[in-house]
């Protein structure tokens, strides 16, 4: 399947797609579109929503999990998540601006849901960091063209 040929659409579902555990690579429809012609801005605010809404999902999918769970699979002590759970659901979302890595940026956001991080400020960051990333992104695909 041809992204390119649904245009910004495509890249808004291509980027929507990476930013779930599913393999797939928006970098590649975003340096596409841009070396077709598309407006390289419009191309990187498609991809940086496209991929900051796909982060959402996860967050929230991450949001059904129990923190019990943590207790009774992975053996951490109650002591330690009542000491732990209130800094990162108070600082955590900062880890969000890393989001935009590569393998270990699809689990941040399944993992700040389920630690319950603020939602507000793990969105924020998560954008701040997918937009960094597509910028890149951009400047480097108009530097080769």
């Amino acid at each position: 399947m041809d992204w390119l040929e649904f245009g910004y659409w495509g890249l808004l579902l291509s980027s929507f797609l990476s930013a779930t555990v599913l393999p797939f690579s928006s970098e590649a429809v975003l340096a596409g579109m841009i070396y077709a012609g598309g407006d390289p801005w419009k191309a990187v605010a498609v991809a940086t929503f496209g991929n900051t809404m796909g982060g959402i999902s996860s967050y929230w999918i991450g949001h059904l999990g129990k923190v019990e769970w943590m207790q009774k699979y992975l053996g951490v002590g109650e002591e330690k998540l009542d000491r732990w759970l209130p800094r990162v659901q108070r600082y955590g979302s900062f880890f969000a601006i890393l989001s935009f890595a590569p393998v270990v940026g699809d689990v941040i956001p399944l993992g700040l849901g389920f630690l319950r991080a603020n939602m507000w400020f793990t969105c924020l960051w998560m954008a701040i960091g997918k937009l960094l990333r597509y910028a890149a992104i951009m400047w480097g695909t108009q530097l080769v063209m």
